[in-house]
């Protein structure tokens, strides 16, 4: 069979199927399976856009009753616009001494997950020892738990040990479930590490920190720092493990929820909203500081 000038691909793979109605005429089931795909990719638009609208629609809420000025001791109905809340955003003492621990417990925990997890990450990459797996199984562990579980069970540790809750115990709680996000992460990160690098600066003559310093650290950087924004927002925004293992303490999202309870006050989502904004700035800055590095390698 040859393949005239006038007659189309869909003509042709039809002779050759034996369709029935192939040829110009059969050209017709073509056209109404192209009519198909059409509308599937609408529904499957329309859905996308319905996913993203529910993802995102308390923040919307949150940004929006930022501005609200409420009559009574709840924020909980739009009442009229007014900026007296992000004029004022620290009006309420024991709202602002949440924040400032929630805070501090993230830098402080994920300062110490980010050191322990990203040379745990390298070891588990670069060293095969016995137990591995059983390793790799544990690190797992307690991104598969319930959070109930672990929040439990570092209660019971505690208790047992005598300890009183409070700061320090948060901030063990919240290593003990950033260390696997960030080795998880940073591993992801060295698993595609050249390391004939390591060995081509170790024979120019760097020893062995020097070549961790200078060339390791930097290319494996990016994941690094992916890693303790991640671990930094899971740690300000727990509630259930640190409510186990707070005792008296009381971080941001503790004060929300005890709140609710007695008066939500509007300032709650102006830090919300504050704390978002620059989550947001964190991300594009990340984001234009890769730019701009896989713009100079090449």
């Amino acid at each position: 069979m040859s393949l005239s000038s006038g007659a189309t691909l869909e003509e042709a793979t039809g002779e050759l199927a034996g369709a029935p109605g192939s040829g110009p005429k059969g050209s017709t089931g073509a056209r109404s399976v192209q009519r198909f795909g059409g509308a599937g990719d609408i529904v499957l638009k329309v859905l996308a856009a319905l996913v993203l609208l529910y993802l995102f629609a308390p923040i919307f809420v949150i940004m929006v009753f930022s501005f609200n000025k409420p009559l009574g001791k709840f924020n909980l109905k739009w009442h009229e616009f007014s900026l007296d809340a992000w004029l004022h955003p620290f009006a309420y003492p024991e709202l602002t001494k949440s924040l400032v621990t929630s805070l501090e417990v993230a830098f402080v925990s994920t300062t110490i997950a980010v050191v322990m997890g990203s040379f745990m990450a390298i070891a588990l990459v670069r060293s095969r020892f016995r137990g591995q797996k059983a390793m790799d199984t544990f690190l797992v562990l307690p991104l598969t738990a319930a959070e109930v579980v672990m929040g439990a069970s570092l209660l019971t540790l505690f208790l047992d040990l005598g300890w009183n809750r409070g700061f320090g115990t948060i901030v063990l709680a919240h290593i003990g479930f950033q260390l696997s996000f960030v080795a998880m992460t940073v591993r992801a990160r060295v698993r595609g590490f050249d390391w004939t690098v390591e060995d081509a600066a170790m024979d120019l003559g760097a020893d062995p920190r020097r070549t961790f310093l200078k060339v390791t650290l930097p290319l494996i950087m990016p994941g690094i720092a992916a890693a303790a924004m991640l671990s930094f927002a899971l740690s300000l925004d727990d509630f259930i493990i640190t409510y186990f293992n707070a005792g008296s303490t009381s971080t941001y999202p503790l004060y929300v929820n005890a709140a609710v309870k007695n008066g939500l006050p509007p300032q709650v989502n102006v830090l919300a909203t504050a704390i978002l904004g620059v989550s947001l700035l964190l991300i594009g800055a990340g984001s234009l500081w890769n730019r701009r590095r896989a713009g100079a390698e090449v």
